[in-house]
């Protein structure tokens, strides 16, 4: 991984938000393991930034979401990087508890293909 350098530092404004005002969020630990997939609007990313714990917009509440607020499973951001068109971000973070809703580390535990479920418990089909 490559150090940073102010020069690679990007405006907040320079962001390319969605025709929806929002922003798709990858969020990982610092272990690198993906825990979720969320939105940012920018009054979310601007909260984020200030307090240093994830905010996300819920698209389907239509409402800002303070990760971890009811749940206690905060996530507290090490790194915001942005991509190469400035229209998404990664967010690397020192998790508290579990990030999905579900119960489980992360929100991507279901396998496509076979259609196991190791953070359930569930088999997969036999044979798979």
């Amino acid at each position: 991984m490559t150090t940073p350098t102010p020069s690679d530092a990007v405006d907040p404004a320079s962001l390319r938000f969605g025709p929806d005002g929002l922003l798709p969020a990858v969020v990982r630990d610092v272990d690198g393991d993906v825990l979720m997939l969320a939105y940012m609007d920018r009054e979310a990313l601007a909260r984020t930034l200030a307090d240093g714990t994830t905010v996300f917009y819920s698209r389907s509440r239509q409402e800002l979401w303070p990760k971890g607020a009811t749940s206690g499973h905060v996530q507290r951001v090490v790194d915001v990087r942005v991509d190469c068109d400035a229209d998404a971000l990664l967010v690397t973070v020192e998790q508290t508890g579990v990030a999905c809703h579900t119960g489980a580390r992360s929100c991507f535990h279901r396998d496509l293909a076979s259609g196991r479920d190791p953070a359930a418990g569930v088999p997969g089909p036999p044979g798979s």
